[in-house]
């Protein structure tokens, strides 16, 4: 039902290292560094306009630093972006998604840009996250909740085994926060690795967890 893949445990490996960003006059990042292996979660925390967004797009190569790297499988990232694209799904605090087209179109679209997929395959995607009737219909007409388990879908449907989720509960109900945690349980036990920052708790109680607060 979920992306045909099975990641070996352990088997990735992000670093980042001493990163720095200036906005302006104002120091936003100052000399961030962990590390994050297969299986493991790190949830970004921190108040309005801390950096939590910035720093998600600086690991995903959206915005460069001023100084410090990301290490992919111990290969600086900007020295093999192909292959560190391929292995990042980056969802944004904007869902990204093109109005006019029907949800599954916006998944074909998405997702053919990085893997082939089947029509059967974004059916099931939007399925599991609970919107299957939304299928053909164009997007400027769902809901915002609605909009955003469009977008979730991609992880149904990605093989990517590093997902950089920017609030992904944005919207969401509870029914809808319990089905993305379901959906990043199973990444994690396929030994998958997610980054994300969000205002509420995620998985709180997986013991391969971890919290980092920016200030």
């Amino acid at each position: 039902m979920f992306a045909d893949y099975v990641l070996r445990h352990h088997a990735m490996r992000l670093d980042v290292r001493d990163m720095h960003l200036w906005r302006g006059d104002h120091h936003l990042l100052r000399g961030i560094s962990f590390s994050l292996q297969g299986g493991q979660l790190i949830q970004i925390q921190g108040h309005n306009g801390a950096g939590k967004t910035s720093l998600l797009r600086c690991v995903a190569g959206l915005l460069p630093v001023e100084s410090g790297e990301c290490l992919w499988n111990g290969v600086p990232t900007q020295r093999a972006l192909m292959a560190f694209n391929q292995s990042i799904l980056y969802l944004g605090h904007s869902q990204a998604l093109k109005l006019d087209l029907t949800s599954k179109e916006n998944l074909e679209f998405a997702m053919g840009l990085r893997q082939h997929v089947t029509s059967a395959q974004v059916l099931n995607a939007l399925t599991l996250v609970g919107i299957p009737q939304c299928a053909e219909l164009p997007v400027r007409v769902l809901s915002a909740g609605q909009r955003r388990r469009v977008a979730l879908a991609q992880l149904v449907l990605t093989n990517s085994p590093l997902w950089i989720l920017d609030e992904p509960t944005t919207n969401l109900d509870a029914q809808g926060v319990a089905m993305l945690e379901g959906l990043m349980t199973h990444h994690l036990q396929q030994g998958g690795a997610i980054i994300t920052a969000a205002h509420q708790p995620l998985l709180a109680a997986h013991p391969a967890r971890r919290e980092w607060m920016l200030h």
